[in-house]
């Protein structure tokens, strides 16, 4: 894999081995240990020479998913079921009302995935600024897509701090990719009241419904997103610098936190 280059650079090539048409297929509502196999299964195939490169669209009943890093503090309380899987990143939730797509493709050498998280970022930003949220954008030292604190959304009953709106999680073995993204259409915040989503216990998850002040369905988001993902792939979407903030000095945070504990059992 190559180091890290700029953050943000114009996607200016394809970022596929293959440059055959991608293959779109919709699985509408799956369990999320039939999907995740599913995936194993394709990636299998791909990295073998046996298929062509495939995007995967779903919807997952209500699940929590925990990646490498998750930690204890980050668990549920709420009793929902909670699966170990071999993405990066920490905990989060998967349910109805929530697009998620995966990306199963061969990455063209050598590997950047840097460059490869930056256009599935690019493309969500498109998307979602494309249906009315206007603001999106990044947080240097956090994945996903954000909305700022700045904007206020239609509902208010949105959450008013920097909002996560979409998450991301991805794995690459022997060149191929799995996992993905996670946009929140209609669905509900409750499960996220239960975990530290992402690790991330200062800001706060919305939806696209949230924001807009009306009802933005899965199918409603799908049609643009994939448009824009392939976009993003082939290198015709130009990767931008939609950078609006910075995530908080995990030392300070870790120390801050460390007094905290100890002043409370000094009381």
């Amino acid at each position: 894999m190559t180091a890290p280059r700029e953050p943000f650079f114009p996607a200016d090539r394809s970022i596929r081995a293959s440059q055959e048409a991608l293959e779109i297929r919709h699985l509408g509502r799956m369990d999320y240990q039939q999907a995740w196999d599913l995936q194993a299964e394709l990636a299998a195939q791909r990295a073998k020479g046996e298929r062509g490169d495939i995007i995967l669209v779903v919807e997952h009943p209500n699940i929590y998913t925990a990646g490498k890093r998750t930690q204890p503090e980050d668990m549920p309380d709420n009793g929902l079921p909670v699966i170990t899987v071999d993405r990066g990143g920490r905990i989060t939730w998967h349910g109805e009302g929530q697009l998620v797509v995966y990306p199963i493709l061969k990455l063209a050498e050598p590997v950047d995935v840097v460059d490869y998280v930056r256009r599935l970022e690019e493309a969500i930003i498109q998307t979602v600024r494309e249906l009315g949220v206007r603001t999106a954008g990044r947080i240097d030292g956090r994945s996903g897509v954000w909305v700022p604190s700045t904007t206020q959304a239609t509902d208010p009953q949105a959450p008013k701090r920097d909002r996560k709106i979409a998450a991301l999680g991805i794995r690459i073995t022997r060149g191929v990719t799995m996992h993905g993204l996670a946009l929140n259409c209609t669905n509900t915040l409750e499960y996220y009241e239960h975990i530290v989503a992402c690790g991330i216990d200062d800001a706060d998850v919305t939806t696209l419904s949230l924001e807009l002040g009306r009802d933005v369905t899965m199918e409603e988001a799908a049609t643009p997103l994939l448009d824009a993902l392939q976009r993003a792939l082939s290198g015709e979407l130009t990767v931008a610098d939609h950078t609006f903030g910075s995530a908080p000095d995990p030392i300070k945070v870790a120390n801050e936190k460390a007094r905290q504990k100890r002043a409370q059992s000094a009381e």
